[in-house]
């Protein structure tokens, strides 16, 4: 048979491997559209390029308000597997204007790297460097929009599904910040609670996929996906003031909460938060942001940020 057509590991409806090394992502969902104004919310955005050798980029939102104080910032990391999605995608870009305006933020969307082709650690490199960009203009910088209106001592770093992954792994370096907000986020463990969900397919497709994105990976106790593995950094560690942490009912759903579990354990206490969106799959409030459960989630996330 061709190698190149010889399918070695399929992941519906994600993405597809071939014997010869090619991959293919199979889903349609994520179109991009322009940044611009947005009428319903009345958010402005643009994109800016960060590196330019590498192509990595962001997408800001600057909402429209009378503001007689600085304004928050929010470095947000999109969800996707590491292989899809994107800052510049519908569901993103609604769900940053959304959250722009209700929280009266800035907000910053990364365009990280993409894995397969940029395997781990590359898209917490990339974030790492956004999120950096962003709090060096506390000294002054290129970008008026944080230069004019940013609130640098309050920087809130959000992240969805493997975008939560991302900015509880560079939560861990050498950055400070005020809040973090991991949302269902995208952690394994070898170790199968009994609360897990056992959908044994979906598993093994979740577990195998990790292996494609992250070569020379451990496995799935490899710190960088399950953060209470031996040896794997203190939660004490985060360089966060704050945490929220947001479950849902997906596959992933033990994960999340056994995270928020470990911090209260760990010293966190009243400083973290819990959102249990219960009945909701995965991402739901992208796919439904006007349903009740995700209208109390971005109350939430909301609150968290205005009481900074």
């Amino acid at each position: 048979m061709n190698p190149d057509k010889e399918v070695e590991f399929d992941f519906p409806p994600v993405i597809r491997f071939y014997k010869s090394g090619r991959f293919e992502r199979l889903s349609e969902l994520f179109v991009d559209v322009p940044a611009g104004f947005d009428s319903e919310t009345e958010v402005s955005s643009k994109d800016v390029i960060i590196n330019p050798s590498t192509g990595v980029s962001a997408r800001i939102y600057l909402p429209n308000i009378l503001q007689s104080t600085k304004l928050p910032i929010i470095v947000y990391c999109h969800g996707g597997a590491f292989v899809e999605g994107s800052a510049f995608d519908s569901f993103n870009h609604s769900f940053m204007n959304r959250l722009s305006a209700q929280a009266g933020a800035i907000a910053v969307s990364v365009e990280y790297r993409l894995a397969p082709e940029n395997p781990i650690p590359i898209p917490y490199d990339d974030s790492f460097e956004v999120l950096n960009w962003v709090v060096s203009h506390a000294q002054g910088g290129p970008e008026p929009w944080l230069v004019n209106n940013g609130d640098f001592d309050n920087v809130f770093l959000v992240g969805f599904s493997a975008g939560a992954n991302i900015v509880h792994n560079i939560a861990l370096r050498d950055v400070h910040f005020k809040g973090l907000v991991v949302m269902h986020p995208f952690f394994l463990a070898s170790e199968k609670l009994p609360s897990e969900p056992t959908d044994p397919k979906l598993r093994d497709g979740i577990e195998r996929l990790w292996s494609y994105i992250c070569p020379g990976t451990s496995g799935i106790d490899d710190p960088a996906i399950n953060p209470l593995a031996k040896g794997a950094p203190d939660l004490k560690g985060l360089n966060c003031e704050r945490v929220m942490v947001c479950s849902d009912e997906g596959e992933l759903k033990v994960r999340g909460d056994v995270y928020y579990e470990h911090l209260v354990k760990c010293g966190w206490g009243e400083n973290v938060e819990f959102v249990e969106s219960q009945g909701e799959q995965h991402g739901f409030f992208l796919e439904k942001p006007d349903c009740e459960k995700a209208q109390e989630m971005m109350s939430r996330l909301v609150a968290f940020i205005k009481s900074a």
